[in-house]
């Protein structure tokens, strides 16, 4: 089988979920922060690949997807941000409705098995097993912005693709809440925790006077808000998946200058470095730069910090001048760099970030500023590894990812998790994330105006790398 096979998923229903309890008070009002407002441009789409139905055929309905409907109502009870609707308030600035509303499901058949999906179809094609929909233009009181598609591929494979606006939720509150639905599923009570929505206030501070002084965070937002919207030449999306044996021996050989090291920065490392090399427009520059989006959960002041369920990440730029990166220690050197700047983000950079927004709509009679463009304007780096988990000091078990532990009755792990954002145009995209065999192994989905791309895929040091292609329309070496 080789070419596009977008024609193969056929969507032949459409259903709603509702909760199986009502909100109450009914027709409450839940405000969206400013940080929300920040991201209205994007959505995100999220695919749970199965080997074999993860359904288990016992329960009160003939259809075991009936079954499974079941636990998500109940579960969606939880999550009245959900099921609502998007309305304006006074000001124009965007809220939810708690309305019960609910989620719309999707069902479709692919005429296809799994196995032959994830080594021969593109990013054009997995776009069909996942509902890419803009918000309405005008009232969007009838329109779902949380969406779920439930595809089944012939031989018993399934792939089950949420969708939902950035603006009401980030990627891993999109992960936490498909955890939460396969444990109550299975009958664990983890499964029923309820979500946390709501972060406690800040006491303002006023914005810092100087350059030197202003958060790494408020820096990126004060110079992407300026910036009109970016007309970018066709993308294409290719997924690397290297193994374990790779990354641990690429963090050996940089293990001198940076011991501690995670797979995110030794391949954010790599991919820049490549991809410098393919920009010919920028690669004599002085200086280059990246921008990076890491997860902002651990300073949150709550008693769970990975039940908050909305928009917690930080982005922020880290740009470096061309001399390190020509060293023949280079590589090494911006493992070191990107290291050093992931883990020196702070809560007063999250904090300063919120604050900063709030004085801008306070600025505007109470106007949040509009969405800006996050991903995208320029090379930006996006880290998973907050949804790793430490294997337990009693065990021998290698590092494991709570993506992967997203089982249903049948205790059947997904066979792989692909993420995809929205409007993510411009400079690129690239998305490091785990894998089901856990350990230091990660995918890489790279989104890179499509002439860069290809060059990509015939580089001799990722190609080196020996990395699985996964999702690329080229085949599963």
């Amino acid at each position: 089988m080789t070419g596009s096979i977008q024609h193969q998923v056929n969507v032949h229903s459409r259903l709603t979920v509702v909760s199986s309890n009502p909100t109450e008070p009914m027709g409450q009002i839940y405000a969206l922060t400013p940080t929300d407002h920040t991201m209205s441009s994007h959505t995100v789409h999220i695919i749970y690949y199965y080997r074999t139905r993860p359904f288990s055929n016992e329960g009160r309905y003939a259809m075991d997807l009936d079954n499974v409907r079941v636990s998500l109502s109940e579960l969606l009870s939880k999550y009245p941000r959900m099921i609502g609707r998007l309305v304006r308030d006074e000001n124009g600035n965007w809220e939810v409705k708690y309305n019960d509303a609910g989620v719309r499901m999707f069902k479709a058949n692919v005429a296809t098995t799994v196995d032959e999906w994830l080594r021969v179809a593109d990013e054009s094609d997995e776009r069909n097993l996942t509902v890419w929909e803009d918000m309405p233009d005008g009232d969007p009181t009838s329109w779902s912005p949380f969406q779920i598609q439930v595809s089944e591929f012939v031989g018993g494979g399934l792939a089950i693709g949420i969708s939902f606006s950035h603006m009401l939720a980030d990627p891993t509150s999109g992960v936490l809440f498909y955890k939460s639905w396969t444990d109550a599923e299975r009958g664990d009570p983890t499964g029923r925790h309820p979500p946390i929505f709501t972060l406690p206030p800040l006491n303002n501070r006023p914005p810092p006077t100087s350059t030197e002084n202003t958060p790494i965070t408020v820096k990126y937002l004060q110079k992407h808000s300026k910036q009109p919207p970016i007309s970018s030449p066709k993308m294409a999306t290719y997924t690397f998946k290297f193994s374990n044996t790779v990354i641990k021996k690429g963090l050996s050989k940089i293990a001198d200058k940076c011991p501690e090291a995670t797979p995110f920065d030794y391949l954010t490392a790599v991919f820049w470095m490549q991809v410098i090399k393919l920009k010919t427009l920028v690669a004599d520059s002085l200086t280059h730069s990246i921008s990076l989006c890491v997860d902002a959960r651990k300073h949150f002041d709550v008693p769970i910090p990975m039940k908050f369920f909305g928009n917690a990440l930080t982005f922020s730029q880290l740009c470096l001048e061309n001399e390190a990166i020509a060293r023949d220690n280079g590589l090494a050197e911006l493992v070191q760099s990107v290291h050093r700047h992931v883990n020196g983000i702070k809560k007063e950079d999250i904090d300063s970030m919120i604050d900063w927004l709030e004085s801008l709509a306070k600025g505007l009679s109470g106007v949040y500023p509009k969405g800006v463009q996050m991903y995208g304007p320029e090379l930006t780096f996006v880290s998973l590894e907050h949804l790793i988990m430490n294997p337990k000091d009693d065990s021998n078990d290698e590092f494991q990812s709570l993506v992967y532990e997203a089982k249903f009755r049948n205790n059947e792990k997904p066979m792989h998790v692909s993420y995809r954002i929205g409007k993510a145009e411009g400079a690129g995209l690239i998305i490091v994330a785990p894998v089901p065999e856990g350990g230091l192994a990660r995918t890489v989905t790279v989104t890179l105006p499509a002439e860069e791309a290809v060059k990509l895929c015939e580089d001799p040091v990722i190609m080196g790398m020996a990395p699985t292609m996964v999702l690329s329309g080229r085949g599963m070496e």
